[in-house]
């Protein structure tokens, strides 16, 4: 489970790590074994709910005011993690601090977010392979989600070993108690009850009927405490952003707008159809910049910021793909596109899916949670040119990351936590790992067309260079390098009131500029940029009215008018009034991501550039993810802010 961004927003690498305990955990009856699932799937299948079986457990909770669900007997309910013993084995913990006295946990030991995401695995799964054993996985879920739900339609986050449910953990979460107000897990229940109504609608009428009515309730919770404001907007630093997103984010909102665009499409109320469309209309406005502008036309996912953007829960794209086909309405999709034909090839050729550009790329960590994210998106676009990236982005599962080792193993189903900024393996395999590892997985199943890429990744895309690395100016270093709302990188920068010289990397090609700056709404200090003789132009650092946000200023990467000349070396910086400096971002006019013998290159340039490479065949696609040629890589034409696929 990924904490939410309001507790662990300033330690992002930490956010998907647990704290061992020493509980040792037993399958209970009725759990199929990791060997027992693994010995079936001889299928040539990626999918392999082997791990995620092993995770899932029954408990019969004792009696709780105000809690109920459908039916007799045990709840299907899901372990938080699984840390690798020393054996090679797997132990299921809980989250939280263990009291052996007690058998309990700060935290808990099952959570409604990863049981909600479980559900929805063992449901497409069931969808898609027609497996009675994952319809029945998906129920005992269901059962135990819809017993965390509260009578005012909130949901209890953690549950203990025993049943008993924990409405305020330890380390605290918000909203405290986790029932008192909208939150995550309230977003992902909805993203499992509409995938359950959906999909149990023609087989169990009775339960599809109850869901529905556990459905209706957790949207009259939103209705009340959230779309409450819809058409309102707050200020950020100086930009209008909708106050009727679920917990001020994107991200959550987009979680919730899946299950809603299922229920919809299954014929669900007039009420879900428009809270639908008012969430959909919501995540729409977080899309920013342009082809040439940070954050390239990406949908960012925490209105209370415009400089944080982070992979894991940025399921946006794809939501509104879903929510612009359940609503029939095709300028929901205009987004989504932009981001996955315009933000994610950058990202990848950057590094890959890293999972914090803040606004610098500082929290290089890569999780399923945010590859997944990508490569739902790029699927569900339904354009040429995405679904060949998505590729690139299924690589990382199969060895093409910074680790170069898998990050999946199909003969087990597990995918491991994740895989640091400098190469390192964490091989703990928990719940939110193992779910976003099986979406995946399904997804690529069902896209036999999208190519198996494995191999050691290169990267050639944008760069940074550190602020506080020029001659001239002075560093400072703040107490706490989180500003609230976005982080210094490298937890300093360069105050500069008069000339500062940096020595950049060479490059054989022209490269975008982009300075990374406090900007400031009182007195806005400017700079002006050099190489030699040349001028590349100047940048006022001026920010609009706080408002909402948390801390005064914004860092924001801004674009120099012109390029810096391919072979240029040397870039110089001139203060009027004293400016604040985070870092350079030196982008490529044609980036460009190497996995064995398959090639992405993304073009920020603004008039087609033709490149040579050898291979067999060569796709170029539009700034929107069209087709715009197709031919020899010999002579291979990258269209104006679009990208290119060769294939060897």
């Amino acid at each position: 489970m990924t904490p939410t961004r309001r507790t662990v927003l300033g330690a992002f690498a930490a956010s998907t790590l647990p704290v061992a305990s020493a509980l040792p955990a037993t399958a209970s009856p009725g759990e199929r074994s990791e060997a027992g699932r693994a010995a079936t799937t001889g299928t040539g299948r990626l999918s392999n709910l082997g791990h995620l079986d092993f995770l899932r457990s029954w408990v019969t909770p004792p009696r709780t005011a105000g809690h109920t669900t459908f039916g007799e007997g045990p709840l299907g309910v899901l372990w938080t993690y699984a840390d690798r013993q020393p054996d090679g084995s797997y132990k299921r913990i809980g989250g939280g601090t263990y009291d052996p006295a007690t058998n309990t946990y700060g935290q808990g030991a099952y959570n409604a977010d990863d049981i909600g995401r479980a559900t929805v695995v063992y449901i497409r799964h069931w969808k898609q392979f027609g497996a009675a054993s994952s319809r029945d996985a998906a129920h005992g879920l269901l059962r135990g989600l819809t017993f965390l739900q509260s009578t005012n339609g909130n949901v209890v986050l953690w549950m203990q070993p025993d049943g008993t449910l924990n409405p305020s953990a330890d380390p605290v979460e918000l909203p405290d108690p986790s029932d008192s107000g909208p939150s995550y897990w309230l977003a992902r229940t909805v993203w499992a009850l509409g995938e359950g109504y959906a999909a149990f609608r023609n087989t169990d009428r009775a339960f599809a009927g109850f869901l529905r009515e556990r459905l209706e309730l957790a949207i009259a919770a939103l209705d009340r405490q959230v779309l409450v404001n819809y058409g309102k907007y707050n200020v950020v630093d100086g930009r209008r952003l909708p106050a009727w997103l679920i917990v001020n984010g994107a991200d959550a909102t987009a979680e919730a707008v899946l299950g809603l665009s299922a229920y919809v499409a299954a014929g669900g109320s007039p009420r879900a159809r428009t809270a639908l469309a008012r969430f959909a209309e919501g995540i729409a406005d977080m899309a920013a910049g342009t082809t040439r502008t940070w954050p390239f036309r990406a949908l960012m996912p925490w209105a209370e910021s415009i400089s944080d953007w982070h992979a894991w829960a940025a399921q946006m794209p794809t939501a509104l793909a879903a929510a612009s086909a359940a609503l029939n309405n095709r300028r929901l999709l205009d987004p989504a596109v932009g981001d996955t034909a315009g933000f994610t090839p950058l990202l990848l050729t950057a590094g890959g899916p890293d999972n914090g550009w803040l606004p610098v790329p500082i929290d290089r960590t890569q999780i399923a949670y945010g590859v997944d994210a990508r490569l739902q998106a790029l699927l569900a676009v339904n354009r040429p040119g995405p679904k060949q990236v998505a590729a690139f982005v299924a690589a990382w599962y199969f060895g093409a990351n910074r680790a170069g080792t898998p990050m999946y193993d199909p003969a087990t189903g597990r995918t491991y936590d994740g895989v640091s900024g400098d190469g390192v393996v964490n091989r703990n395999s928990g719940a939110e790992s193992t779910i976003h590892g099986q979406l995946s997985m399904l997804a690529l199943d069902a896209h036999p067309e999208v190519a198996r890429l494995t191999g050691t990744p290169t990267y050639n895309g944008l760069r940074t260079v550190e602020a506080e690395t020029a001659t001239g100016g002075q560093v400072v270093t703040p107490p706490s390098a989180w500003t609230g709302e976005s982080q210094w990188s490298n937890g300093a920068y360069l105050s500069l009131s008069t000339t500062a010289t940096w020595t950049l990397p060479p490059a054989q090609q022209p490269r975008l500029v982009l300075p990374v700056v406090n900007l400031v709404d009182t007195a806005p200090p400017r700079t002006s940029w050099t190489t030699g003789s040349r001028a590349l132009g100047t940048i006022t650092h001026v920010c609009g009215p706080q408002g909402i946000s948390a801390a005064p200023g914004a860092l924001q990467p801004l674009t120099l008018p012109h390029l810096l000349p391919a072979g240029a070396t040397e870039l110089t910086a001139t203060a009027s009034g004293t400016a604040q400096l985070d870092a350079l971002l030196l982008l490529p006019t044609i980036s460009s991501l190497r996995i064995a013998n398959a090639v992405l290159l993304v073009s920020v340039d603004t008039q087609p550039r033709t490149v040579s490479l050898p291979g067999r065949v060569a796709y170029s696609y539009t700034a929107y993810g069209e087709l715009y040629a197709h031919g020899s890589p010999a002579r291979t034409v990258v269209p104006p802010g679009g990208f290119t696929v060769v294939l060897g």
